[in-house]
């Protein structure tokens, strides 16, 4: 027993030994990553020279979070994390509660009650914010999550210019309805059909390509389409944008134009607000959300899906069994890019003005980062992730508290991409492949079985 004991002394001590020294050693490399971004800040006097202006005591808020994050990290987060897995493997496995059972149609639910609920606690004006900022714009990076992940998670085809379709789907409505005076219902399949014809024209290039030679063409397509756009004056009035898109009505019934007769608040006898809009906005991006999931279901059990699953595991068996991969990945850029278009085509009604500065690379990456943080080929997952990036970031414009902590010159939103950043890197750390680390094959016998994430390609879930 004394051996025990000594032996249970000694691993402790060894443990807080190195805890200490690698956040000693996360001090140093946070003081050597932050001593120039946050440190030192560029200004202006008033002779409008430049100077610099020290904030040290911010800097050592940051690499004290860092030191404190990695001790606690090391001496009890994984030890805990390890004993907690050890357990769970030793345990008989359990049935699915109910929550977990029904986690879809719960969370359906939850947001089709969303907006009312808004509306009760802070009235129609005050709801706007909760309704717009946070439900419709996670509800629009859902749908192009959902959309890639036809892409990257079930064929493994990456693709960092996704946002190259979402752009063609918000110009093709913007263009259209400006000179022919097109309805949104009719140019909404319209501009997903446009969105795919480009994933096919994307598609036939790219066929001989994987891994990063194919994430560079398809870097280079998104590029393409933005400079295309910012140069193309004549058609797309280049930087300056195009505004003043018209408004999506209820299936050309009810109108939310303030001046016309079937308005919709006039119809029905309320009093005049934008808020009547946002909410139908927000139920019509949950309908296109919940036909992409539904559609994407449906692909993955016919045979178009398991060849996509075949694709991304491996091409040479896959083509091996007979499966024509050529059309294989044309049909999985092209239906990704449909709901992209889908996606741009409801950007431009909900914004009234499109420009290429909605379309840049950084949104394809967190579109990408989505897809891989909830786990490749999850829906409920992707789903999730989204809320958590999208929603977060949002977050950070309430955060007034911050500025208590950092100072009365800290900016919370200034630095959602470093939060952002550092957001990823501990994710990444704790589930390597993703929220969902499990994935039910579309093909069984006999019994259903999910495939545990140690089976499974790394970040393929």
């Amino acid at each position: 027993m004394a051996n025990i004991s000594n032996t249970n002394e000694s691993a402790s001590g060894n443990l807080m030994a190195r805890a200490l020294r690698e956040a000693f050693y996360a001090g140093l490399v946070a003081l050597g990553l932050f001593v120039l971004f946050v440190g030192l800040k560029t200004d202006q006097n008033i002779l409008n020279e430049l100077i610099l202006v020290q904030r040290w005591g911010l800097l050592a808020t940051f690499v004290v979070i860092a030191m404190v994050g990695r001790f606690l990290s090391v001496a009890f987060i994984r030890p805990y994390l390890a004993e907690r897995k050890a357990a769970k493997s030793a345990a008989p496995v359990q049935e699915a509660g109910f929550v977990s059972r029904n986690f879809s149609m719960i969370a359906i639910i939850a947001l089709v009650v969303y907006p009312p609920i808004m509306v009760y606690f802070f009235g129609f004006q005050g709801s706007l914010k909760w309704v717009d900022n946070f439900g419709i714009q996670i509800l629009i990076y859902v749908m192009l999550a959902w959309g890639l992940n036809i892409v990257v998670g079930l064929a493994g085809l990456l693709d960092l210019g996704y946002v190259a379709f979402y752009a063609v789907g918000a110009y093709s409505y913007a263009l259209l309805s400006a000179h022919f005076g097109l309805s949104f219902w009719l140019l909404l399949p319209m501009a997903g059909i446009f969105a795919a014809l480009w994933g096919i024209i994307l598609g036939f290039p790219v066929l001989r390509l994987k891994g990063d030679y194919l994430a560079i063409v398809t870097l280079a397509f998104g590029e393409i389409i933005r400079l295309v756009l910012i140069n193309w004056t004549a058609v797309t009035k280049g930087t300056f944008g195009i505004s003043g898109i018209a408004k999506a009505s209820v299936f050309g019934i009810w109108s939310f134009d303030v001046s016309a007769t079937n308005n919709f608040a006039k119809v029905f006898g309320l009093p005049m607000s934008s808020a009547y809009y946002k909410i139908f906005l927000f139920y019509l991006i949950l309908a296109l959300c919940l036909l992409t999931a539904f559609v994407t279901i449906r692909l993955r059990r016919m045979p178009i899906g398991r060849a996509w699953e075949a694709l991304r595991e491996d091409e040479i068996a896959c083509r091996s069994l007979g499966i024509n991969t050529v059309t294989t990945k044309l049909t999985a850029f092209a239906t990704g890019a449909m709901f992209g278009g889908f996606a741009g085509s409801f950007f431009a009604v909900r914004q009234g003005f499109v420009s290429p500065e909605s379309f840049v690379f950084l949104e394809s990456a967190i579109i990408l980062a989505i897809v891989v943080l909830g786990g490749m080929g999850s829906l409920i997952g992707i789903a999730v992730a989204a809320t958590l990036m999208i929603g977060g970031t949002e977050m950070l414009r309430e955060m007034e508290f911050l500025k208590h902590i950092f100072g009365p010159e800290f900016t919370p939103e200034l630095y959602r991409m470093l939060i952002f950043g550092l957001a990823m890197v501990i994710v990444m750390v704790w589930k390597p492949r993703g929220f969902v680390g499990l994935r039910e094959p579309t093909a069984f016998l006999r019994e259903r079985k999910t495939v545990s994430g140690s089976f499974t390609k790394e970040g393929h879930g």
